[in-house]
């Protein structure tokens, strides 16, 4: 069987990150599947989806660190053919990925202990997000 549910959050943009774990696993509970897996994807092309322990030090050493490696103050062709100045957003993005999937057993999303599924909005402004979770396994 599969089951499929669309997420919507509203983001601060910037490397803003939420977690996700709370929603994905109301999601699990709701599809009867009890074992099988779990896609979560981020919709559009400035945002990530992955797994990191939520814990506001690391969050915001995360956030450093791409900034360090993807500068959003640095020059990119594409703000400059788009005017939008969100060339590092994109890059970043694909970088990490759009998606994470997941093993889900006895109902229950497979994860570490300080293990959450996190979406992150690398775009420069705040918005509206959707993030799609499909879940494909066995009642």
């Amino acid at each position: 069987m599969t089951y499929s549910r669309t997420i919507k959050i509203t983001t601060k943009g910037f490397s803003d990150i939420i977690d996700l774990t709370h929603l994905v696993d109301d999601i699990i509970s709701q599809s009867g599947v009890n074992e099988g897996i779990v896609n979560i994807s981020a919709i559009g092309s400035t945002a990530s989806i992955t797994t990191m322990e939520f814990e506001p030090a690391l969050v915001e050493d995360f956030r450093e660190k791409l900034e360090q490696l993807i500068s959003s103050r640095e020059h990119s062709r594409h703000s400059e053919t788009w005017g939008d100045d969100n060339g590092f957003s994109h890059m970043r993005a694909s970088l990490l990925g759009p998606g994470v999937t997941m093993p889900v057993s006895s109902g229950r999303l497979v994860r570490g202990t300080w293990q959450q599924v996190v979406y992150i909005d690398h775009d420069n402004r705040s918005r509206d997000r959707e993030i799609f979770v499909q879940l494909i396994g066995e009642q």
